[in-house]
């Protein structure tokens, strides 16, 4: 609950790996963006963005840890903006909203809405 993960937009990971795929030369790439959030940080942004406090819909339940759970995870991708040109664009917040109004979408069965 307190372990922090480095969040990235899967269609700028896809975007950092067409760039790896044009390469003269294969090579090992890392696409983050290099800052760390916690699951409680992502649950305060998805809920606050729709006025709702976390707390009052989630519970935790410790039975579901992982065993050895990594505390910290967070990627170095600056091999990848030297080399590759390639950074992340959607920031923290803007991906939790993406992800959001996507599940929105999906239960109300509408397209999904335009994203980053």
């Amino acid at each position: 609950f307190r372990a922090q993960r480095d969040w990235g937009s899967a269609k700028e990971d896809v975007a950092a790996r067409w760039l790896l795929l044009q390469q003269a030369e294969p090579d090992a790439y890392v696409s983050a963006t290099c800052e760390c959030h916690s699951v409680r940080e992502f649950l305060q942004e998805a809920f606050s963005y729709q006025g709702l406090s976390w707390e009052d819909h989630v519970e935790v339940d410790p039975h579901y840890y992982r065993p050895s759970e990594v505390d910290l995870l967070q990627g170095d991708a600056s091999k990848a903006k030297q080399k590759l040109g390639w950074t992340p664009k959607t920031s923290f917040k803007e991906l939790v909203r993406l992800m959001v109004d996507a599940d929105i979408a999906a239960v109300k069965g509408s397209p999904e809405p335009a994203s980053a």
